[in-house]
């Protein structure tokens, strides 16, 4: 039996896209073919939390609000 997963850009939320090789760890790579879309390549799934798509947006966040490294690390489980 096999099945399907609809694959979308995390930034556009265009399902245009194309393999774009995969990492070090074997993990496939997609590219997003819209032109306006600022997203280069991204996987589904990443080893490390803090490349997950919207962690530098929390990250800045409470930077402006004076956390420290360490509290910021510790509240979005980046280690």
């Amino acid at each position: 039996m096999k099945y399907y997963q609809e694959i979308t850009c995390p930034n556009c939320t265009n399902s245009n896209l194309m393999k774009s090789g995969s990492s070090d760890r074997g993990v496939q790579r997609y590219r997003c073919q819209t032109t306006a879309c600022s997203t280069n390549t991204f996987m589904l799934e990443y080893c490390y939390k803090a490349c997950e798509f919207g962690t530098k947006e929390h990250v800045v966040e409470m930077a402006i609000n004076s956390s420290g490294t360490r509290d910021t690390a510790r509240v979005l489980k980046i280690t």
